[in-house]
């Protein structure tokens, strides 16, 4: 981590959440916005269709590829938003599971819905980031 980012877990709300309460951004720091990350190849094609779990591992590769390309990490991460084309729980655990785990122990603020359609073919996840990272990088 660069150091702009620091979690805020907030011990008065319960700690079934596995991710922080809150983050803050402390100065001086580039902050970078990405786009949702989507399950799709180099080719732009649509990996696994129906596997929620694959099209996570894939957006989250994405995720690492766009946020590298700004000179930013996961770890960097102040905050996501996880969609799963779903109205399934199962379905959002499962997503999140993914995203989670590929996040470490770096846990930021994120939020996670279910929706109904996505915007390409047979897409079922999709997950934005906003970093920040140190510096002019």
């Amino acid at each position: 981590m660069t150091g702009a980012v620091r979690l805020i877990p907030v011990p008065a709300l319960s700690d079934v959440a596995e991710y922080a309460y809150a983050a803050a951004v402390e100065p001086p720091t580039r902050l970078v916005f990405t786009a949702g990350a989507c399950p799709l190849d180099a080719e732009g094609r649509t990996v696994a269709p129906g596997d929620h779990v694959a099209q996570a591992r894939q957006v989250m590769a994405n995720l690492e590829v766009a946020l590298a390309a700004a000179g930013a990490a996961l770890t960097d991460v102040v905050k996501t938003t996880v969609y799963v084309a779903s109205s399934r729980q199962d379905d959002l655990v499962a997503v999140w599971e993914v995203v989670r785990d590929a996040f470490g122990d770096h846990e930021p603020p994120s939020t996670l819905l279910g929706v109904a359609v996505l915007g390409y073919d047979d897409q079922l996840v999709e997950v934005e980031a906003v970093a920040a990272v140190r510096g002019d990088g």
